[in-house]
């Protein structure tokens, strides 16, 4: 395994991060804790949750991913082996049954922080996040903003100062964003620079052959700014896995959770397929190509790892052996220029 430090901190971080969002609706307590025991015994160290997982959220399973990371950890012990990150989920109509308000007010952060602490049965979280912004903007399946939310009033420095609380008192140890665009990470760093507040170190985001967009903008604050990108969606919920080129396998994510539309359009099979076929040519799996590639880039810090099962893990885990020649990444920005970011 491979190691890496999170940007202006002293936290050594694998490369590969376990996802979890999966653990309390496709998998279940044992399956995730043997996902767990698996991912440590191949040295990954970086786990990632949220207190909305799993995905997709509803009330019945709400908080289940945390709780089942909770036990695991409770059992294993050794918790300063380990880099814990999860996030407070922002405003959403259509989840009353999360802690309300569901902002980032004071309130709400300290509310969310003490409810995961509980869950993952621990005194403390290593990288904590904001899921998604709290105004109202283009995140998933369009290419950017079109018009500004009037309604949300510029809180940077009220959230930066709750979190440096939280730091003070030992709950959290680092901060970062999520689902962000540029306007949002530039102010946060202006703002905790000017106050003396907390600076983010990550910035949580898709990226994918399928999902370049993070290149515009974002990519040079993250090497500018030092701010390490934690990608998410490597394999586009699996499409990269090339599973579903003929069909949709129905116990998949795509499968399960039909809303995740954006990356079954027929520009991002069309892409698939060109990937697929090139990564053959060189002698690869689509999906060592596919992580391989993200893995590849700078700004990434470390890449978001999913599965369903072991064999998935395994195969996912081992990506990080390979290497992509010059004449590959050549032949990838071919397919981008032909079929440019079909999964918004």
């Amino acid at each position: 395994m491979n190691y890496t430090t999170l940007p202006t901190t002293d936290i050594k971080v694998s490369t590969l991060c376990l996802g979890t969002m999966t653990f309390g609706e496709q998998n279940t307590e044992k399956e995730a804790h043997e996902q767990l025991d698996y991912a440590v015994s191949r040295g990954i160290n970086f786990i990632d949750t949220a207190e909305m997982y799993p995905i997709a959220a509803r009330e019945a399973t709400l908080g289940s991913t945390e709780r089942y990371i909770g036990t695991w950890l409770k059992h294993r012990g050794k918790r300063d082996d380990l880099v814990i990150a999860t996030k407070i989920a922002g405003p959403n109509r259509g989840m009353g049954y999360i802690r309300q308000p569901l902002d980032f007010s004071a309130k709400s952060i300290r509310e969310a922080v003490d409810l995961s602490l509980k869950n993952l049965q621990t005194d403390y979280i290593d990288l904590y996040q904001l899921h998604w912004p709290e105004r109202v903007m283009n995140m998933f399946g369009q290419r950017g903003v079109s018009k500004i939310d009037t309604q949300w009033q510029e809180n940077f420095i009220e959230i930066l100062t709750v979190f440096d609380e939280l730091i003070t008192s030992g709950k959290i140890r680092h901060i970062g964003v999520s689902n962000e665009a540029p306007w949002a990470v530039m102010k946060f760093i202006s703002e905790s620079e000017k106050h003396q507040l907390p600076r983010i170190a990550t910035i949580q985001n898709p990226y994918s052959l399928l999902n370049r967009l993070f290149e515009v903008g974002l990519s040079e604050i993250c090497m500018r700014e030092n701010v390490g990108l934690l990608a998410y969606s490597p394999l586009g919920f699996g499409v990269l896995s090339g599973k579903h080129l003929e069909a949709i396998q129905p116990d998949s994510r795509i499968g399960l959770f039909p809303q995740f539309s954006r990356y079954t359009s027929e520009n991002s099979k069309k892409a698939t397929r060109l990937y697929q076929e090139l990564a053959a040519s060189y002698g690869l799996t689509l999906p060592q190509m596919a992580l391989a590639f993200v893995q590849h880039q700078s700004f990434v810090c470390s890449t978001i790892l999913g599965a369903t099962n072991l064999s998935q893990l395994k195969e996912n885990m081992d990506s990080h052996q390979v290497v992509l020649s010059e004449a590959l990444l050549t032949e990838i920005n071919k397919i981008q220029e032909l079929v440019p970011n079909p999964a918004p």
